[in-house]
């Protein structure tokens, strides 16, 4: 007999509109005793069954959803249906876009809460960061490998959140058929190597192909300054797109060296691009004073907010490198600006932008809003998958 969750008078609304979280302060009373991960039906004060979800005993998301259906098992089978479903809603996308590296399952979106996986050509990585994935870690891995039979799965459950699950960190090759950690994607053309063990996140930042496919579009005669540049993708693009010159900043040398390799990789000639081992900052402030320019700059910086209480930090520190960034813009040039940060709402962001330029003494236009790729959705029941912001903006 699965345990069993009453909810707190009221607290149902949000379950009835199939958001998938149910947090520590709406639950009135826990039949049973769950073990971590497990499955628990979920109910309303009245009684009425609602939805089975995972049990979290030391989150504040206590339980994530895994149906609405009551007669729907979590089973191996379920997780077969689910990655299915969610790898043939990206076929039509996958296909024309010619694309080898990919988001195959994206979490609550997808209806897999706590469950990421990437496809980077021949190796599927998995990271899972709630105790329900955690507990159907072998059934996820089956369902993988009876989608992609031919593919290695490495794990990248190294993620620090996992600890609020009660879980700990884990990393390592689920299913090794030979494939090398670094395996080469390709997206509208570019040549990119990604490094499943070693790299960001599950190894690259998917969510911004569209993004970097737009930068080659606003890139064109340009001379490019590429901040937080990581493995220099954005220049990649920029070059394709015909830029004049490329300058890519980070603080770490491991992606600077992974960006050169990118570089060779598409055979750009060295003269047009160069790497700079620094903290951006510093560096935009040293360009400002040697009253140095360029005709674009990309700006993408890592998440600024974890948490509300890091909100404000975050909102300065936008201003500050978007600033510096305009006070470096050549007139009618580009500023593409993004943050990461789920906290950060779109309206926000946009009203730091217009201040930093309020503040540098430069009209900006807003040309185009950018989001995140479509492989990364936003469930309309899940708001809070919609995370990366960006605006292109022109700056006189």
């Amino acid at each position: 007999m699965p345990a069993v969750i009453y909810l707190n008078k009221g607290r149902e609304k949000s379950l009835l509109r199939k958001h998938p979280w149910v947090f520590s302060r709406a639950i009135k009373q826990v039949k049973g005793k769950p073990r971590l991960g497990e499955t628990v039906d979920i109910y309303d004060a009245d009684g009425r069954w609602l939805a089975k979800g995972a049990y979290s005993p030391d989150s504040q998301i206590r339980v994530r959803v895994w149906s609405f259906e009551q007669s729907e098992m979590i089973d191996r089978d379920f997780f077969i249906r689910k990655v299915r479903q969610a790898h043939l809603a990206r076929k039509d996308f996958i296909e024309r876009g010619d694309l080898t590296g990919y988001r195959v399952v994206a979490a609550e979106s997808d209806g897999l809460p706590g469950i990421t996986i990437d496809r980077y050509n021949q190796v599927l990585v998995t990271q899972l960061l709630s105790a329900g994935s955690e507990l159907f870690k072998a059934d996820i891995v089956a369902a993988l490998q009876t989608e992609f039979p031919e593919l290695s799965i490495y794990d990248r459950s190294d993620v620090e959140v996992r600890k609020k699950e009660g879980l700990t960190l884990s990393k390592g090759w689920l299913v090794d058929q030979g494939h090398a950690p670094i395996q080469e994607i390709s997206e509208y053309g570019v040549r990119i190597q990604v490094n499943v063990e070693e790299g960001h996140k599950t190894g690259f930042y998917l969510d911004q192909r569209e993004s970097r496919r737009v930068s080659g579009i606003y890139a064109q005669g340009k001379s490019v300054l590429n901040c937080f540049s990581y493995t220099g993708t954005f220049s990649l693009h920029a070059l394709k797109g015909g830029a004049s010159h490329v300058e890519n900043v980070d603080v770490s040398d491991k992606a600077l060296e992974l960006a050169a390799q990118n570089h060779h990789l598409n055979e750009h000639d060295e003269q047009h691009v160069q790497f700079h081992k620094k903290d951006v900052f510093k560096l935009l402030r040293e360009y400002r004073d040697q009253g140095k320019t360029f005709d674009m700059i990309i700006m993408d910086p890592p998440k600024f907010a974890d948490s509300k209480a890091q909100l404000n930090g975050a909102c300065r520190g936008y201003k500050d490198i978007n600033l510096l960034a305009m006070q470096l813009l050549k007139p009618g040039g580009y500023l593409l600006t993004f943050s990461c940060s789920g906290l950060m709402e779109p309206g926000l962001f946009q009203k730091i932008v217009a201040d930093a330029a309020l503040d540098a003494g430069r009209d900006v236009s807003f040309v185009e809003f950018l989001n995140q790729a479509p492989d990364h959705p936003v469930a309309s029941f899940y708001p809070e998958g919609h995370y990366l912001k960006g605006i292109v903006c022109q700056v006189n």
